[in-house]
């Protein structure tokens, strides 16, 4: 797949739950797919393009299966986000075998600038689902805020 193509492929949205918020990533692979729902949960709680890439955080975690791995992915990030007092603007993330090697780079949280509308309190398994559809790979669940 030309760079162009998978750009393209890539991105994220939110979807609506009751009380609180889906996250859905996009991407050519699996991986580019988790980068792409933890971009969509910082969405959900500040702008990224406002969150300097100041630090390098490594993640990694493991799981049964690849939607088990999304939400441990997310959870590892919450938590690194409250024990940090970080906000995360990028993210890179290598799977293999449900075992998961991530970076986030970002910034200690600047209440003032960043003007956080939640806090993530953890990612459900509620809507859980890494598939390919449409030529593409989706990673998406609900997270607590």
């Amino acid at each position: 797949m030309a760079a162009s193509e998978m750009q393209a492929a890539a991105g994220w949205e939110h979807f609506p739950h009751l009380a609180d918020i889906g996250v859905r990533g996009f991407g050519p692979t699996p991986a580019a797919a988790f980068e792409q729902a933890a971009l969509a949960m910082t969405a959900a709680l500040v702008d990224p393009a406002a969150v300097e890439q100041r630090a390098r955080v490594a993640v990694s975690c493991r799981a049964p299966d690849d939607e088990l791995l999304l939400a441990e992915w997310l959870n590892a990030l919450i938590y690194e986000m409250a024990v940090r007092r970080m906000l995360f603007g990028r993210f890179k993330v290598t799977i293999r075998d449900h075992a998961l090697e991530g970076e986030a780079w970002g910034e200690p949280i600047d209440p003032a600038r960043h003007k956080p509308a939640a806090e993530a309190k953890g990612a459900t398994l509620t809507a859980l689902k890494v598939a390919r559809e449409g030529g593409r790979w989706v990673a998406q669940c609900v997270v607590d805020v």
